[in-house]
């Protein structure tokens, strides 16, 4: 049997691996294309990343690269990764009550909570953003003229640790704990510890009537940094060989925690701020982990397809900007199986 050099395999071999990657590039690229046929005029970006690098993005109804996108509460992920990087530098740890890094909320039923319930939306406090009603919802922070006196006030509705309830006291919460651990404000924290390292330079937070930025959201980020984040989170955060979170905490941050599929349809389980859901893509079941803020803003990150999709929309309140999300990862997962 006559052997084949090494020369003449290698000659072969990556013509085809070429092609296939064009085709797969192209195929990601009708898919966002198929995007312009949208009506409802507030789909903003969608950027793809595979193996570190980009090879579809698109923007849309007047947005460009350098457009500033408020995130909303995708925002929590990345109080999750600054939490991440405190509890590495040894400022704090997740077995520890709110109260011990905030003495002005200790002796409250937020600061007996443990940072560990704070982070899994299990706090047992009464705080559901879903519910108008309830004391400790998104709304009634936004509009309290003293923050840390409405964090004193909202009451316990049940045991920390039991009951997942989907709210942004808690993330706000942890930024105010994050300020007090690093002696610095969250938004300056963030650009050392985690801006600066991926080489994110534009960006816009969002601040309370105190002016603390929001830990649960409102930070403006471009699309492209934003999918620089989630490939950070895909190389087990490591960016340019230099640590920037431990990769223990994400694996911490990225188990299924909590299981949610009974009441939330896009997604399977929480863990710290980040959620996880199962997509099946033409007979195979695929692991995503994503950041998720109103509108359909998200930060998927797809493990076994080297993948990062980041998609900015402004589809604020309204039922269709998160399904329509789900739909174009889904478009993009199947374009890709079908070059493989």
């Amino acid at each position: 049997m006559r052997r084949l050099s090494l020369p003449l395999i290698a000659s072969l071999l990556f013509p085809c691996a070429a092609l296939a990657q064009d085709a797969s590039h192209a195929a990601f690229d009708q898919v966002l294309q198929a995007q312009d046929r949208d009506t409802h005029g507030d789909l903003r970006a969608v950027v793809v990343l595979r193996d570190g690098a980009i090879v579809a993005e698109r923007y849309y109804n007047g947005e460009t690269a350098d457009t500033l996108h408020d995130i909303r509460s995708a925002g929590k992920s990345i109080t999750a990764l600054l939490v991440g990087a405190a509890v590495a530098r040894g400022q704090l740890a997740t077995g520890k009550t709110v109260g011990d890094y905030w003495p002005e909320v200790a002796g409250s039923p937020a600061g007996k909570v443990v940072i560990d319930d704070l982070l899994t939306m299990r706090s047992g406090l009464a705080a559901f953003d879903e519910d108008e009603h309830s004391p400790g919802n998104e709304d009634k922070l936004d509009e309290a003229p003293d923050p840390a006196a409405f964090v004193r006030a909202v009451p316990a509705a049940t045991a920390p640790g039991t009951l997942y309830r989907y709210n942004s006291l808690g993330s706000y919460i942890a930024g105010r704990v994050l300020e007090n651990t690093s002696g610095a404000d969250l938004e300056t924290h963030a650009a050392k510890v985690l801006f600066a390292p991926l080489g994110i330079t534009r960006w816009s937070w969002g601040r309370d009537v105190a002016h603390h930025p929001k830990g649960q959201g409102n930070l403006s980020l471009r699309a492209r940094d934003t999918a620089k984040i989630g490939q950070m989170v895909l190389d087990d955060g490591v960016v340019d060989g230099q640590r920037v979170i431990d990769a223990a905490w994400l694996q911490a941050a990225l188990a299924p925690r909590v299981a949610i599929g009974a009441t939330d349809r896009y997604a399977d389980s929480y863990g710290y701020f980040w959620y996880a859901k199962t997509q099946d893509i033409g007979g195979k079941k695929i692991a995503v982990h994503f950041a998720s803020g109103n509108g359909g803003n998200k930060i998927y990150v797809i493990p076994a397809r080297r993948m990062v999709v980041s998609i900015a929309s402004s589809a604020y309140g309204k039922g269709y900007g998160q399904r329509r999300s789900e739909d174009i990862l889904k478009a993009i997962l199947h374009a890709d199986a079908m070059q493989m």
